[in-house]
C-alpha cells in the first residue's frame, strides 16, 4: 500500500461534510488516521480484520458448508479475523476503536463514518471486480461525497410489507395497513415494526405520498415540522405494536406463531416462514431499502489485505455466496450467474432498475437537507435517535 497523502482532497471532503453535518468532529489532526486514497496496492500484510453484519464473513465455523473466507485466505495469504454487529450504532462505536481494517456499512452508517474521519477514500481502480457492479449502485449518496468514493457496493434489499392473509379481507397494497388507525385497530397487538431510528423514514415515506402539504421530497430530509409529523404517526402506530424487531429470527417466529400478522420485513424473512398464509408486497408508495457498502477504515493497519478483501468479496463467486446466504440481491449480473438457486436474483429483483426506482435506500439524515433545500435546516441522525426513544416510550 502506497499512500499518496492527497490530504487536500480529503480535507475538502471533510470540510464539505462539516458544512452539511456536525455528526462528529472531522479530522482534528489525528495522525493515526489516513483518509486519502492510495495509488497502488503493496505487499500483503498477512492478516485483515473485518467488521460486518452477521452472514457477510463466513469461514465454515457456523456451517461447514458455508465458507467463502478460506478461499480468500488461501489465495492472498491474508488471515481473516471478523466481528459481527447488531446495529449500525454499535458498528460506529466499534469502528472508532481502530481495530478493524474493513467495515460493511449500511446507508444509515456510511456517512457517519465519513464525517467522523473513520473512512478512507477508496481507489476503485485497484478493485478490478468493481467494474462488474451494477451502475445504479455506484457513486451513490450513501457511498460517495463530492465525487469522492468511500466504498464499494455489496448487496441490497427492500423493506417490504409482510402480512398474514387470514387477517385481511383483501391483501394489503399500501403502508396504510401499518399507519392508518382504522386499519391498525383490527390487528392491535399483532403489528410489528423495525426497531431503529431509521424506521422513521418509513413513516416519512408514507406521509410523503399521502400528505403532500407537508412538502416531504425525501424521507431522509426532514425539517423539524416534518419530523414531528412522522413522530406523531409512529406514536399512533405504537399503540398497536406488539413487538419491535431487530433480530430477524424473532420476526420469523412471531409470524409463525401468529403473534405478529402485519409489519415491515425483508424478503429473506418471508422466505424462512413456513406458514403459507404469510406473504409480502412492495406497497404502492414504494419502500425504504438498504445497500451495504464495504468501506476502508482510516485506521486500517492492514490496508493491502483490506483492498484484496474488497476485490474478492465483489467477485462473482464470493458475492453470490455471501448475498445468497444472507438473503439479498447480489451486486452484479455476473454474481447472479453464480447463485445456487437459479431464481435467487429474480426473487430479490437483482438488477431490476424499475424495481429499484421505487426504493429509497438508507442514508444518514444530516442537517443540510438531502433534498437540496437551503432555506431550512433539516434534522440529523442524533435528533432521529432522540425521537425514536420518545416514540418507543
Amino acid at each position: 500500500m502506497n499512500p499518496t497523502l492527497r490530504r487536500g482532497r480529503a480535507t475538502l471532503a471533510c470540510l464539505t461534510l462539516l458544512s452539511v453535518s456536525v455528526l462528529t468532529a472531522c479530522g482534528g489532526g489525528e495522525d493515526d488516521k489516513e483518509t486519502a486514497a492510495v495509488e497502488e496496492v503493496g505487499k500483503m500484510e498477512g492478516q485483515v480484520s473485518i467488521l460486518a453484519w452477521p452472514g457477510y464473513v463466513e469461514d465454515g465455523t457456523n456451517d461447514p458448508k458455508v465458507d467463502w473466507v478460506s478461499a480468500f485466505e488461501k489465495d492472498t495469504g491474508c488471515e481473516v479475523t471478523s466481528k459481527v454487529y447488531g446495529t449500525s450504532d454499535e458498528a460506529l462505536n466499534l469502528a472508532k476503536s481502530g481495530e478493524y481494517d474493513v467495515i460493511a456499512a449500511s446507508g444509515d452508517l456510511s456517512l457517519r463514518l465519513i464525517a467522523s474521519d473513520e473512512a478512507q477514500e477508496v481507489n476503485t481502480d485497484l478493485i478490478p471486480n468493481y467494474e462488474n457492479v451494477y451502475d445504479f449502485l455506484k457513486n451513490t449518496e450513501w457511498n460517495t461525497v463530492d465525487d469522492v468514493n468511500y466504498g464499494v457496493p455489496h448487496g441490497y434489499g427492500a423493506n417490504l410489507l409482510m402480512f398474514n392473509k387470514k387477517n385481511f379481507d383483501t391483501p394489503p397494497t399500501s403502508w396504510g395497513a401499518v399507519f392508518e388507525p382504522d386499519q391498525l385497530e383490527a390487528n392491535t397487538g399483532k403489528v410489528t415494526a423495525y426497531d431503529s431510528p431509521i424506521y422513521i423514514a418509513d413513516a416519512a415515506l408514507y406521509l410523503m405520498k399521502t400528505q403532500p402539504d407537508l412538502g416531504i421530497e425525501n424521507p431522509y430530509a426532514l425539517d423539524q415540522e416534518q419530523l414531528d409529523a412522522a413522530v406523531e404517526l409512529l406514536k399512533q402506530q405504537r399503540q398497536h405494536v406488539g413487538e419491535y424487531w431487530a433480530d430477524y429470527l424473532k420476526e420469523v417466529q412471531a409470524f409463525e406463531t401468529g403473534d405478529s400478522v402485519v409489519g415491515t420485513t425483508w424478503q429473506v424473512i418471508k422466505n424462512n416462514i413456513k406458514n403459507k398464509d404469510v406473504d409480502v408486497v412492495l406497497p404502492e408508495e414504494g419502500a425504504t431499502a438498504w445497500n451495504d457498502t464495504w468501506m476502508l477504515s482510516s485506521q486500517a493497519k492492514n490496508p493491502n489485505c483490506a483492498y484484496a478483501w474488497m476485490d474478492y468479496i465483489l467477485s462473482p463467486e464470493a458475492n453470490a455466496q455471501a448475498t445468497e446466504y444472507f438473503g439479498e440481491a447480489p451486486n452484479s449480473p455476473a454474481a447472479c450467474e453464480e447463485t445456487t438457486d437459479p431464481k435467487h436474483c429474480e426473487t430479490f429483483h437483482a438488477g431490476d432498475e424499475e424495481y429499484a426506482d421505487q426504493l429509497w435506500f438508507w442514508r444518514t439524515p444530516i442537517k443540510e437537507c438531502l433534498d437540496g433545500r437551503t432555506d431550512v435546516e433539516c434534522t440529523d441522525y442524533s435528533q432521529w435517535t432522540q425521537a425514536w426513544t420518545e416514540i418507543k416510550g
